[in-house]
This record gives structure tokens, C-alpha cells and sequence, in this order.
């Protein structure tokens, strides 16, 4: 079953005279199920085109189906409510609130909803045990590390079960254990709950995770690497040859 459809997508900044344009038509299909890694060198397109889909900014033209619904002809209002009930985010900074505790923090997609408690603290508890901080339910943003303080936003991005979640550099605020380790979960979660997840990033290490990568250059799908059977290893060098043809190369996590 097809996820995210995309047609055409274009996206242009600036006025008539003064005309940038970042995104020249794009076509990207994903699977429910799937983890797939936008890359690409600054400058790309890779981030306005996470944002488009995401529904943070509006295409200049093309059309944007999330399990069949075109978003991008949706009402302010209507695209909004889409947003937070089937949409979930995960940033490279946490945007965590302090005054919440981890629990509470997860929570704030759910009270909105109307559920029973019961339900509400099932989904935590599955959810929080998954990404492996469920004993931090009553400490504070300031009281944990970085790496627990994004496992919290991931959490809270899945917590009320999205169509897709959208990952912004998840890593790239992270040391490399705690990258590793966050990496590690989102790829247990997509497995085990078969959620699907787009991430951005510039990370070969963080995109080798993912069961296909989609590479961006001047704007435009330049190719497409699928993981199939291979090993993490082998996967994470043919992105790493791919992206050295780029340029931008990374290998940071």
C-alpha cells in the first residue's frame, strides 16, 4: 500500500523578478512500512522537501497524497487538524518542554484525543519501553542526556500512531552512541510496528538504518539506492560512493 505519493512537485521562493527555485519537479513514492533517507549536498533541496511534505510549507505547484488524501489542496483549518492527528515529528533540536516531565512530554499528542486512560497509559508504556525510557517517565528535559531527551521526541512523534513520521537530522545534535542508539530504536520501531519513516539527512552512517535512500541534487531526484538483502555495511559504502559523486560527505553520526 502506497503511504506518500508525490506528482510534479515544484517549489519556488522569492517574487517574479527575484525567482529561486528549489524543488523542479519532483516525483517520490513511499510504502507504508518503509524507512526512507532523503540525502543530498546543501543546497539540494532536501530539507524544503521534507518541509513540503511534511505540510510545514505549501508546494508552488504538483500534488502531495498521504494514504490517498491530497494535502496539498486541503484548508488551512482541514491541514492543520491532518497535522497533528496523523502526522508525527521528530527535529534535530528536541523542542521538549521543560516544564513537562518525559510522560508528560510523550503524552501531548494524546490530549487532544479523547481516550480512556487506560489506553493512553498502554500506548505510553509501550512506546516509551520500546525506545528504552520508560524509567525516565518522572524526570525533567534538564535531569537527562541529549540521546534520552530525543528518544523522548521520538516517542511523542509516535505516540499517537501517525500515518508517517518525519525526521529532521535526528542525529545531528547527537554523539555517535547515543546516534547509534537512537538510530537503532527508530529501525525496531519501523520494524516491529511498521511505521513509516522519512528522515533527512546528510549522515551515511544514519542513512545506512533505512531500507532505501533517495538522493537530491540541483532540486531533482539524482538516484535511488535500495538496501534489498545486503548487510548495513555494505549498503552504508554504496551510499558513501554515491554521495562522494555529490559531494558533501559525511560520515558523522
Amino acid at each position: 500500500m502506497m503511504m506518500l505519493e508525490t506528482k510534479e512537485i515544484k517549489k519556488s521562493y522569492g517574487n517574479r523578478l527575484n525567482r529561486t527555485e528549489v524543488l523542479k519537479g519532483i516525483d517520490l513514492d513511499i510504502e507504508k512500512g518503509e524507512f526512507v533517507s532523503i540525502m543530498g549536498a546543501s543546497g539540494s533541496g532536501k530539507t524544503t522537501l521534507l518541509n513540503v511534505l511534511s505540510s510545514i510549507d505549501r508546494v508552488s505547484s504538483g500534488h502531495i497524497f498521504i494514504e490517498g488524501e491530497d494535502i496539498t489542496t486541503m484548508k488551512d483549518k482541514r491541514l492543520a487538524d491532518f497535522r497533528k492527528n496523523d502526522l508525527g515529528f521528530i527535529f534535530q533540536q528536541y523542542n521538549l518542554l521543560d516544564t513537562l516531565t518525559v510522560k508528560e512530554n510523550i503524552l501531548l499528542p494524546l490530549s487532544i484525543r479523547d481516550m480512556k486512560k487506560s489506553e493512553v497509559e498502554r500506548q505510553f508504556e509501550i512506546v516509551a519501553t520500546e525506545l528504552g525510557i520508560f524509567d525516565l517517565s518522572d524526570k525533567y528535559p534538564n535531569e537527562i542526556s541529549g540521546g534520552q531527551q530525543q528518544r523522548t521526541s521520538a516517542a511523542r512523534a509516535f505516540i499517537h500512531q501517525p500515518k508517517i513520521i518525519f525526521a529532521d537530522e535526528p542525529t545531528g545534535a547527537l554523539d555517535s552512541k547515543s546516534a547509534s542508539s537512537l538510530l537503532m530504536k527508530l529501525k525496531q520501531i519501523n520494524t516491529n510496528s511498521h511505521s513509516t519513516i522519512m528522515m533527512v539527512t546528510h549522515d551515511a552512517t544514519a542513512a545506512s538504518y533505512s531500507s532505501r535512500v533517495v538522493f537530491l541534487k540541483d532540486g531533482i531526484v539524482y538516484s535511488t539506492l535500495r538496501k534489498g538483502e545486503r548487510s548495513q555495511e555494505d549498503f552504508f559504502k554504496e551510499i558513501m560512493n554515491t554521495q562522494s559523486v555529490l559531494g558533501g560527505v559525511s560520515v558523522e553520526s
